[in-house]
């Protein structure tokens, strides 16, 4: 059998490299990207079993390089099956009055309008109506979209709404042509080994919010994301699923 494909923007670290694994581990073929980071998608693309994985640079800041991976996919003849828009910026903590043009616009060219363009390619070759086959469409979002992260990260939440109402807006307009649009949004995940400790002491303050009473894992969010990918959730399009421990 012919395996499937995956396109994971930033596969390379913390839970994109999670989803990476996920899929590997069922026989998907992976196609990861990454913006500076190129030694930690080459360990996945090293540790995968041969021909299954791929790294290609890609800044989604830069239209032109979001054009030239797809043009990189087609020559191969390579067909997507699934897109997973992981890649993204929080910034730095700062309050709306801090943050300068640039931190603003760049949050926003990452997680917006880079993502949005970059699903644009994708759904044009998975359209059943442009000739494709059909597949599905997971953008990761954040429960800072709940109360918006003030005096946080205010912009990176903003953001992330954005990406919310995007996934609710194609997973209409593209029904009808075969593909499933969803999201997962998680809560506080420890995505970092070496942050761990700081991690668990930001979660410490905010315990009382948890109802599960921990911190997530990068594997947990993995596992809803192929969930969403999988013929399991064929009903399932236009959905923001949290994974936050009932927060």
């Amino acid at each position: 059998m012919e395996n499937k494909t995956v396109l994971i923007t930033g596969g390379g670290r913390g839970i994109g490299a999670a989803i990476t694994q996920r899929f590997l581990a069922e026989g998907w073929a992976a196609f990861l990207t990454y913006t500076q980071d190129q030694k930690a998608c080459d360990d996945i693309v090293g540790a995968a079993p041969t021909g299954l994985a791929q790294a290609y640079k890609c800044d989604l800041r830069i239209p032109s390089e979001i054009r030239g991976l797809f043009a990189a996919l087609d020559r191969q003849g390579i067909s997507l099956d699934a897109l997973i828009n992981n890649a993204g910026v929080t910034g730095l903590k700062m309050g709306l009055m801090e943050a300068s043009d640039a931190v603003i616009q760049e949050i926003f060219a990452v997680n917006a309008v880079g993502t949005i363009q970059l699903t644009r390619e994708a759904v044009r070759r998975m359209s059943k109506a442009q000739g494709g086959k059909g597949g599905s469409v997971v953008n990761i979002s954040s429960t800072a979209t709940k109360a918006g992260s003030p005096h946080q990260w205010i912009h990176y939440a903003a953001a992330k709404g954005a990406i919310d109402v995007f996934t609710r807006g194609l997973a209409a307009e593209v029904a009808s042509e075969g593909i499933r649009v969803n999201a997962v949004a998680p809560g506080l995940i420890i995505n970092d080994p070496a942050r761990e400790a700081e991690i668990q002491a930001r979660f410490n303050t905010m315990r009382h919010e948890v109802p599960l009473g921990r911190p997530g894992f990068p594997a947990e969010v993995a596992a809803a994301v192929f969930w969403l990918c999988s013929d399991e959730a064929s009903y399932v399009t236009g959905a923001v699923l949290p994974v936050s421990g009932g927060r």
